[in-house]
C-alpha cells in the first residue's frame, strides 16, 4: 500500500486538476472587450511542473493529449516514490508505480481532464511580475489564479486558493507521448482495486483543503 502522504500529494493534484473542469466551466461571466484574455491550452503539449504545497516539493512531467482524450502526470515526490497517473476523458484514472511493489488504483470520477478553453470567462487582474516574467493574470470562481507570459502567451505559474503552488519549467507545444506509455501495467487490472469517486476516509483525509471543491464539483 502506498504511503498516506505521498498518495495523498498525488491525488490532491489529480483532483484540484480533474474538478477544475467541473468547477470552472460552470462560471459565466464574460471578460470586457478592452481585457486580455488567456489563451487556449494547445491540443497537445509537454510540459515539466514544480509544485510547492505548503513546503511539501514534488516534480510533475504533464503530458496534455486533448485530441485523444488523456493526460498523464508522471508525480517524484522529494525523496519520495516515482508515481504514475494516466487520466481518460471517461473519468477513468490509474494510478501505480513500476517498482517491484506493482502499486496500483483505479479511480471513477465524473469528470475528464481539462478542456483546451477552460479559462473562458476567467476575470482579469492586470500584470505582474512572477519568477522573473512579466505575466497576465486571470482568477476564476475563486478557485485558481492563472499568470500567462505577456510575450509568449505561455503558462508561467498559477496557485489554487488552498496555496498550492504550480510553476512551469518547460513548455512544448504538440510533445506527444508515445501510445505504449499511457498503457497502465497489466496488475491494475488483475488487483481490482477501483473506486469510484471518493468515500469518507478520502474525504477525511484531504479536509479542509477539497471540501468546498469536492461538493461543489458533485454538484455539477
Amino acid at each position: 500500500m502506498m504511503k498516506a502522504t505521498t498518495y495523498i500529494s498525488t491525488l490532491l493534484f489529480f483532483f484540484f486538476i480533474t474538478a477544475t473542469t467541473s468547477i470552472l466551466a460552470s462560471a459565466t461571466e464574460k471578460p470586457t472587450s478592452t481585457d486580455p484574455t488567456p489563451a487556449p491550452w494547445p491540443l497537445q503539449f509537454h510540459s515539466i511542473l514544480f509544485v510547492n504545497y505548503s513546503g511539501s516539493l514534488s516534480l510533475i512531467d504533464l503530458w496534455y493529449d486533448w485530441p485523444n482524450g488523456r493526460n498523464f502526470n508522471i508525480v517524484q515526490d522529494q525523496l519520495g516514490k516515482l508515481l504514475y497517473d494516466a487520466e481518460w476523458n471517461n473519468g477513468t484514472s490509474f494510478q501505480y508505480t513500476l517498482d517491484s511493489n506493482e502499486e496500483c488504483r483505479s479511480i471513477q470520477l465524473e469528470v475528464g481532464i481539462l478542456r483546451p478553453n477552460w479559462l473562458d470567462g476567467a476575470t482579469y487582474l492586470g500584470q505582474e511580475y512572477v519568477d522573473g516574467f512579466l505575466c497576465n493574470v486571470w482568477e476564476k470562481v475563486d478557485f485558481i489564479w492563472y499568470y500567462e507570459d505577456i510575450v509568449t502567451k505561455r503558462p508561467v505559474h498559477w496557485v489554487f486558493y488552498t496555496g498550492r503552488s504550480i510553476h512551469v519549467m518547460t513548455f512544448e507545444v504538440g510533445a506527444v507521448l508515445d501510445d505504449a506509455k499511457w498503457q497502465a501495467p497489466m496488475y491494475c487490472f488483475e488487483k481490482k482495486d477501483v473506486k469510484t469517486g471518493y468515500n469518507a476516509v478520502d474525504v477525511n483525509l484531504l479536509k479542509p483543503q477539497l471540501e468546498g471543491v469536492l461538493k461543489g464539483s458533485m454538484q455539477l
